[in-house]
């Protein structure tokens, strides 16, 4: 039985479409997941747990970061925005649930900015 969401019932007759929305997804998906398992680090690091959920480990980044001037609003909703396109990517259906192409690239792009700000938070930069 293949998957079928309303958003892809036209991929068949659109593949170029298709292609874009999975393209988009994967982005938001993967910025996310990166975002996640870098701030796993710190923690690991500095409280010596292994701290695997997602809350627990927004929970925690915020704990370790409050104040650290190195993060901006930003950067410290980073986790938080980009599991919502995780979110949409694999959970949600329907005409609004994509991830635009607007949004998959800011999500890369404050990707790229969080991972930096992380490893200068593990080097003691």
């Amino acid at each position: 039985m293949a998957f079928s969401s309303p958003r892809r019932d036209g991929c068949s007759a659109k593949p170029i479409a298709c292609w874009e929305i999975a393209c988009n997804e994967a982005a938001g998906r993967t910025a996310y997941l990166a975002g996640f398992h870098a701030a796993r680090a710190p923690i690991s690091d500095r409280t010596e747990r292994a701290v695997k959920a997602y809350s627990g480990v927004r929970t925690e980044f915020h704990r370790l970061i409050r104040g650290d001037t190195r993060f901006d609003d930003t950067l410290r909703d980073f986790l938080g925005a980009t599991y919502n396109l995780k979110a949409i990517a694999d959970y949600e259906t329907g005409p609004d649930s994509d991830v635009s192409p607007e949004r998959a690239a800011k999500a890369i792009a404050e990707a790229r900015l969080f991972l930096a700000k992380v490893a200068g938070m593990l080097e003691g930069a």
